[in-house]
């Protein structure tokens, strides 16, 4: 017996759980502003050096008579000039330049243009994401290690508050690595809010809707993803969005008499009682009458339950390699992490590099991902997992690494095979941790996931960095994504099917599974 029994009860999804999902999925639109604002935060303008004779406040745009003059060209088809380097008076070599003169109508005044992050400085850039995934990563750990000591409801109101302190310490930085390590501790609260609100989601809900109610979460994230584009077009300076992206946070503090503690975590922890209180809200809330005595029975710990024996060596992950084929299936997923991740972030952190409106480029990034978890309710549970996964991966491999024929002038064929590309990704990217949880066996699948979700993180603190490549190379970026995940997609076509199919419980049966 136990809480599974009691959701059996109260309805899988009634209208008590339905009401409180809704509410937990709200916060997913918060953090989809604080993971991709960057993109508009620390946007990088077109620059120029400033002349000699210009003001701070000159225009970006100057006749070809003065461009011809003080600058350079590449000699290639598209004429383009070297930014970062000036026809010095006396001297025949260019020269590089200390102060710039930015394009304000590419994204407004950003905090690129603030510090001069460009040049040799646009590194800088990249590390900025690259500690803001770091922080995700270590938010991941420490938030879940917390929800699981203190409770889901405590530890979501710590991350919010942290969140909304530190949001606005980032907007009113004085200089950059101050701006950085406070959006890092931001990026870490993300996971906080978010993973702690979808759990309490999911543990409240049953196994027949756990797939879809995980899945819709996921479009309210996007929904954000979309919203962040709105706030950078209508709020120009950086520091005012910012702000803006981080005071909405302030309205989810009043969830505090809103939202109950998870009752799973509560009877888990022995606090009955308190257990009790909670699942008679949502009993009366969905019409049912669940008697005390019969709560009390189903809430009883069974006597046959598994316990540990003193001394015992429990199964840990490493234990995995000492088996040849669950080696072997256990790299090619945490590769499948690595790669799904390092493309979504990468892509979705690309769009300003991919020509054209860069917030257009940016909605319909965010709009792809909808109809890709669409895909994924309707798909994944009759065409199989290594389908999907594989077959989505492949895609968007192909879409991505097709951009290097694109001729330059067919703008809008580049942008459609990247959103090909993001669409697919994002439709592998949930379908990885189905097909991988249902891969490991039962005495290692938490620590298992847990593992492809580290792998995962390495791939998001790596991705700006591929990004960046943009300055060797326009199309590099995407090449490097396109081609991990057609190789991930290809090597996943070797791991066996789990749809309908008993998963292993031992790591005996994990070696034999599929066989």
């Amino acid at each position: 017996m136990g809480y599974d029994d009691v959701i059996s009860m109260l309805g899988d999804f009634g209208r008590y759980q339905k009401r409180i999902y809704f509410l937990l999925c709200l916060p997913a639109i918060l953090c989809a502003f604080h993971k991709l604002g960057n993109v508009f935060l620390i946007a990088e303008p077109p620059s120029r050096c400033k002349l000699p004779y210009e003001l701070a406040n000159a225009s970006y745009h100057i006749n070809d008579t003065e461009m011809e003059k003080w600058y350079s060209f590449n000699k290639t088809r598209d004429k383009s000039f070297h930014s970062c380097l000036i026809n010095a008076p006396n001297s025949t070599i260019p020269q590089p330049c200390d102060e710039y003169i930015y394009d304000l109508k590419a994204y407004g005044y950003t905090a690129v243009i603030d510090w001069n992050l460009t040049c040799d400085k646009a590194y800088l850039i990249a590390i900025g994401n690259s500690l803001f995934m770091f922080g995700v990563m270590f938010g991941s750990i420490a938030f879940g290690e917390l929800s699981d000591r203190w409770g889901r409801k405590n530890t979501f109101f710590l991350s919010l508050v942290m969140q909304v302190v530190f949001g606005v310490v980032a907007s009113v930085a004085p200089e950059f690595w101050t701006f950085t390590i406070a959006r890092a501790v931001v990026g870490a609260t993300t996971s906080g809010v978010f993973l702690v609100a979808y759990v309490i989601g999911l543990e409240m809900v049953g196994s027949s809707k756990r797939m879809i109610a995980g899945t819709v979460c996921q479009i309210f994230f996007s929904v954000g993803y979309m919203l962040t584009a709105v706030f950078a077009i209508y709020i120009p300076n950086w520091r005012s969005l910012q702000f803006a992206l981080t005071i909405p946070g302030l309205v989810f503090l009043t969830y505090w008499w809103l939202i109950p503690e998870s009752a799973r975590w509560l009877i888990s922890n022995n606090r009955l009682e308190e257990a009790k209180k909670n699942i008679q809200v949502a009993a009366r809330c969905n019409k049912v009458q669940i008697p005390d005595k019969t709560l009390d029975e189903l809430l009883r710990p069974s006597s046959d339950s598994p316990r540990k024996v003193a001394g015992e060596k429990q199964p840990n992950i490493l234990d995995i390699f000492k088996y040849p084929r669950l080696r072997k299936r256990s790299l090619i997923i945490f590769f499948d992490w690595f790669a799904n991740n390092i493309t979504y972030y990468g892509l979705s952190w690309n769009t300003n590099n991919l020509g054209g409106n860069p917030y257009l480029n940016f909605v319909i990034s965010g709009a792809v991902e909808i109809p890709a978890y669409a895909f994924l309710i309707f798909t994944l549970n009759r065409w199989g997992r290594k389908n999907i996964m594989s077959g989505c991966m492949i895609t968007a491999g192909t879409a991505l690494l097709l951009t290097m024929i694109v001729p330059q002038d067919l703008q809008w064929l580049n942008i459609t095979l990247a959103m090909i590309g993001k669409l697919a990704i994002t439709a592998s990217y949930g379908a990885v941790y189905v097909f991988s949880t249902e891969q490991f066996p039962t005495v290692v699948r938490n620590a298992g996931l847990g593992a492809g979700s580290m792998c995962a993180r390495v791939g998001s603190v790596t991705a700006p960095y591929v990004n960046i490549m943009t300055h060797i190379w326009k199309p590099l970026p995407l090449l490097i994504f396109g081609a991990l995940a057609f190789i991930g997609g290809l090597m996943s076509l070797t791991l066996p099917e789990t749809l309908n199919r008993k998963l292993p419980e031992s790591f005996e049966e994990g070696e034999s599974f599929g066989k």
